[in-house]
């Protein structure tokens, strides 16, 4: 698993009515692009997470220019 700053890290749920933890990676802790990552969460809390199999990483969109 490889990340970089600004992607999303996405904790499904393990139980039936658990919604899943969206979080952006604020920091990459590894080496190159590896875990753990420091994630912001939509509730606003920080913490360092070194992602399980119930994890994916969502990697934002680069926009290239003309």
């Amino acid at each position: 698993m490889r990340a970089t700053v600004g992607d999303q890290l996405v904790q499904h749920g393990r139980v039936v009515g658990q919604h899943d933890k969206v979080g952006e990676i604020v920091e990459v802790l590894g080496q190159e692009g590896t875990p753990p990552y420091r994630v912001r969460f939509e509730d606003g809390h920080e913490g360092i997470c070194s992602p399980g199999p119930d994890t994916e990483i969502r990697h934002r969109e680069t926009t290239t220019g003309p």
